[in-house]
This record gives C-alpha cells, structure tokens and sequence, in this order.
C-alpha cells in the first residue's frame, strides 16, 4: 500500500483556489507520496465501478484540494464538481477532494505557479493570460478561429479538435512538463466568443471605428480587420465601460457576459458559425510530483472520469449557460446575430491569415506541420459530430426554448473524444 501524508512548509494548504470566467479546477494537496509512486495494480479500460472500488480496497485515502469558480451548486461550477463526486464514487470514497468556490486561492494568471509550487495538486492554467510563459499554447489559442461555433455542433467541434492538437504538439506538451505540470485535459472551452455591442453593429460600416475590448492578440487582429479599434479593458470594469460609452463592444463569452452583467448593458450580440472569433481555453494540470505518488488506479481513475469532466463542461454548463445568455439576451432588447456579408468575409480573410502566421511562430519547431495538423484536425472532427448524427435543430436565438437537459444525448460524443484523444495516455 501506498502511505500519503498531509503536506507542510512550503507545500502547506494557503486558503482556497481561483479560476476565472467560466473555467476552472484545481487544488492543493494533502497528499504527498510517503512510497513508490504511481505503483499497485490497475484496472483495464472499461472496468466498472465495482472493478475500481475492488482495486482501491488496500489503498489508503488521498485528500486533494480543488476548487470551482463558482458557488456551490452553480451552474458555473457544476462540471467540476461533477468530477469531483464521480472521482470520489468510483473510488469507494479512498479519493476525497476539499473542494473550494469562488475563486478564493490562486488567480488566473496564477494558478500555474500554484500548482507547480504545490499551493494546488489540480489546477487550471488559462494561457490566454500568460503568453510569454505558453507561447506553443498560445499559437493554438490563436488556431481556435478555425472552430464551429454553432450552437449544437459548433460546441462539440471545439472542445475535441484543439485537445487532439495539443497532445500532439510536443512544444505545447513540453510547455507544461517544464514547469511540473501533467496536462491532463488540454484546451477544453466554455463554449463560443461573441461580440456584445450597445447598439447592434454586425456590419463594417456599423463597426468602423468602434471601440472594442478583447483579451487575446488574435481579437486584436480581428477587431483590426472589422474595422474597429481593439482596446484593452479590465473584464471588472467592462459594465462601466459599456454603460458610459467608453467602449462600444466587448468580445467575450456569453457566459463571462451574463455572469459580469455585460448583456444588460450591450444585448446586441454577434455569433458568426461560419466566421470564428477567438476562443480562450483552459489546460486541466496536475502537479508532476502528486501525479508521480499517486498508485497507479489512483491514476487511472482520475484519467478515466475525465469522461464526466467533459459531459459535465458541455451539457452542465455551456448549454444551461447559453439558454440563460440568450433569456438575458432576449430580455434586454437584443439579438443574436451572425456578422453581415461584408464582416464575415473580412473576418475569414483574416482569420485565414492568423492561421497561416502561426507557421512562423518561434515557439513550434514545424510551424507549417501545426497549422496542417489544426486544419485537418477542425475538419475532421467536424466530420466526427456530423457522422455521430449531431446537427443544429435551431440557431442561438432559439436555443432556449428548444433545448432542455437531456434532450441531447452526448455519451457518443464523449466516448469518441476518450478513445481518440485520451485512451492512448491512460496510465497503465
């Protein structure tokens, strides 16, 4: 059996954890390793949860500490801690997380400190905040214009494709492992980008000139190509900012909007399926040396249940959050709209020339193999969910009312993107 100790000094539990926007999942450990890690039997792929509470029978209990940048029972938090109680079930209880809310230990732009300094076990990394420190996950950040981002499929698409990319891309890999990270789910997201204007502005002449805020270089080359003026403002200060007309749109998820309040100031939202903004993701981490002590059916439990992990990010909070987005929508005067031809075609052109750029990037050493490898990958898992029998029954604007949960059953979703991505890294 393996022994786990509650850590101390440096590695002492400081408070709880942060998130930020609408992703998040980390910890800090109880738990460090008093024999051989990553040792003991394992359970074949597929064993049930009687095979894994079988197997955690002479496992002594592992305490790790996560946290959700919700409250408890939001819907925000809600696939964390799906996670989090399946992990603990499977496991006959031997694994417990101390789970945290709101945001209370490390912030966004913190939390890889945190989890490689042993403040957390699990953590998320939000590179978005950090390029300089993830330059390889930031080319894919900038790769993420080529995702659907219809309401259904659009979903789907682009929280499959950019985690095959990133375990493939061994810059983006290495990334991680330098600074003690395991990645454990690579770009996942919160669901589609959105533009969300005072007034509606889905044509060039509507934009031009506009001021827009937005997080990421490649927002900045779109705002640029539509026209507008790209400008920086703290997501805090984006309602006030709206309001008094110091900005005239915010690019941001609809998510972000309705928890930041943005929609009752700016309504008028533009989605675009066939011309993709930028969208941010999340890196689920774990740090290298609680991983490394971990048994190995301790491993491969928390490998194993990211299936919830993934189900519970699509259908416990992107599409609750996108009906809620769109009431609030709905509520406050506005629309969602794709972009007027003009825009749309100024957005694929530029989009077009984010994507090629990435070939020169210094971080990836096959610049031109990335790109390859993330437009084959976005089509082919396009082809994926199409093949599956996954459609749009409706567009945004209609998504509330015909959605409802269960009505989309994305087990067989969920089963591909374990087997295509992930299987092939389960620990064994």
């Amino acid at each position: 059996m393996t022994k786990f100790f509650t850590r101390t000094g440096a590695f002492a539990r400081v408070g709880a954890f942060a998130a930020v926007g609408a992703l998040a999942l980390a910890g800090c450990a109880e738990s460090g390793s008093g024999g051989a890690g990553g040792g003991g039997e394992g359970v074949e792929y597929g064993a049930t949860k009687a095979d894994y509470q079988a197997a955690f029978a002479d496992v002594d209990p592992i305490v790790l500490h996560t946290q959700s940048p919700g409250t408890k029972g939001s819907v925000g938090g809600s696939f964390v801690e799906a996670y989090v109680a399946a992990v603990e079930d499977w496991s006959g209880g031997k694994i417990t997380f101390d789970l945290a809310y709101s945001d209370a230990i490390a912030k966004a732009t913190e939390i890889d400190d945190a989890v490689k300094d042993g403040r957390l076990d699990i953590g998320q990394v939000l590179t978005v905040y950090e390029p300089k420190e993830f330059p390889a996950a930031s080319a894919l950040l900038d790769a993420s214009v080529l995702s659907d981002q219809s309401v259904v499929t659009g979903v789907l698409q682009s929280n499959a494709w950019p985690a095959e990319v990133a375990f493939s891309t061994p810059e983006i890999v290495s990334e991680f492992e330098d600074k003690g990270l395991k990645l454990m789910m690579p770009a996942y997201n919160a669901g589609t980008n959105a533009l969300f204007c005072s007034q509606p502005r889905a044509g060039l002449a509507d934009l031009a000139g506009k001021s827009v805020s937005v997080g990421s270089t490649a927002g900045t080359e779109q705002v640029t190509a539509l026209g507008a003026t790209p400008t920086s403002v703290a997501y805090t200060e984006a309602y006030e900012a709206l309001q008094r007309g110091v900005i005239n749109c915010s690019m941001l998820s609809p998510s972000a909007a309705a928890i930041g309040g943005i929609v009752e100031v700016a309504p008028h939202t533009v989605i675009d399926p066939e011309a993709g903004l930028a969208v941010p993701t999340g890196n689920m981490v774990i740090n290298e040396d609680v991983w490394a002590g971990l048994p190995l059916v301790a491993q491969q439990l928390l490998w194993d249940r990211l299936d919830v992990f993934i189900a519970g990010s699509i259908e416990g909070k992107i599409w609750p959050v996108t009906v809620d987005s769109v009431q609030k929508i709905k509520q406050y005067g506005g629309e969602v709209t794709p972009f007027a031809p003009d825009a749309r075609e100024a957005l694929q052109n530029a989009n077009d020339k984010i994507v090629d750029a990435i070939a020169d990037k210094p971080a990836l050493s096959d610049g031109e193999g990335f790109v390859t490898n993330a437009r084959e990958s976005s089509d082919k898992w396009s082809r994926i969910v199409e093949e599956l029998g996954y459609t749009n029954e409706t567009d945004y604007n209609g998504f509330a009312e015909w959605y409802a949960p269960g009505k989309i059953d994305i087990d067989p979703y969920v089963k591909r993107v374990y087997e295509e991505i992930l299987l092939d890294k389960r620990p064994a």
